[in-house]
C-alpha cells in the first residue's frame, strides 16, 4: 500500500513536470532550454508533498502528499514564471543599451555602468540613462509584484568615505528617478556599497571601469 502510493506521488510529480512545459524557447536564442518556472514546480512539488505527508494521518498520507504537491507546484511555478516574463521583457526593452541583464534564482540584475549613468564623479543621471530607466520602469509599471533594489558601487580610487557616499548619492539618484516614473516608492530601496562587493581587478583601468556601476536588483516582493 504506501508502494502505491509512494508510486502515485512520482507519477503526480512527473505529469506535473510534463505538464509545466518542460522546455521552452529562448526568444533571444532560439535555442531549447528548461523553463525556470517548470524548476521551480519541481522544488515547489517535492517540498509540498513533504509537508502534507507531515501533516496527514497515516492513512490519509498518500493524500496529503498529492494535495502538498499539487499547491507546491503551482506556488514554485507561479513565482519562477512570473520573473521568466518579466526577464524577457526586460531583455527585449534593454536590448543594446550596455545594460546587462542576469538571472539569479527568482531574483534579476541589472547592470548599469558608470559610463552610461554618471560622468566621472558626478551624481546627475545622465539622459542616455533616463531613456534606460524609462524602459526598466515601463516594465516594474506592468510587474507590481516586484521589487527594485538599487545598489551604488565605485571603484577603489578614493578614500572609502568618499566612495561610500559617493555610491550612495548615485543610488538614491536612479532610485528617485524611477519613482519619479510613477513606480511606488514603497517598492523601490537604495544603498550605496562603495567600493565594497568588486566585480573586476582594481589593479587595471577596465576593471576599475567596470566597478563603478549601479545595480537594480528585481526580487519577487513577500505576500502577505
Amino acid at each position: 500500500m504506501i508502494k502505491n502510493k509512494l508510486s502515485l506521488v512520482a507519477l503526480f510529480v512527473s505529469s506535473s513536470i510534463l505538464l509545466s512545459a518542460c522546455q521552452t524557447t529562448n526568444p533571444y536564442t532560439n535555442e531549447s532550454q528548461n523553463a525556470k518556472a517548470t524548476n521551480g514546480a519541481i522544488i515547489g512539488a517535492i517540498a509540498g508533498a513533504a509537508i502534507g505527508v507531515a501533516s496527514s494521518s497515516k492513512s490519509d498520507r498518500g493524500k496529503g502528499a498529492l494535495i502538498g504537491a499539487a499547491s507546491g507546484a503551482a506556488v514554485g511555478g507561479g513565482i519562477g514564471y512570473y520573473m521568466d516574463v518579466q526577464e524577457a521583457e526586460l531583455r527585449k526593452q534593454l536590448q543594446s543599451t550596455g545594460v546587462s541583464v542576469t538571472r539569479n534564482g527568482d531574483n534579476i540584475v541589472l547592470n548599469m555602468p558608470n559610463e552610461l549613468t554618471f560622468g566621472v564623479d558626478q551624481s546627475n543621471l545622465s539622459q542616455r540613462a533616463k531613456q534606460v530607466l524609462n524602459s526598466v520602469a515601463l516594465v516594474a509599471a506592468k510587474y507590481d509584484e516586484t521589487k527594485l533594489n538599487v545598489l551604488g558601487f565605485t571603484d577603489s580610487s578614493g578614500s572609502d568615505a568618499y566612495n561610500l557616499r559617493l555610491s550612495q548619492v548615485r543610488a538614491s539618484e536612479v532610485a528617485n528617478y524611477l519613482m519619479s516614473q510613477k513606480i511606488d516608492n514603497q517598492r523601490i530601496s537604495s544603498e550605496g556599497l562603495g567600493e565594497a562587493h568588486p566585480i573586476a581587478d582594481n589593479a587595471t583601468q577596465q576593471g576599475r571601469a567596470q566597478n563603478r556601476r549601479v545595480e537594480i536588483v528585481l526580487t519577487p516582493m513577500p505576500k502577505g
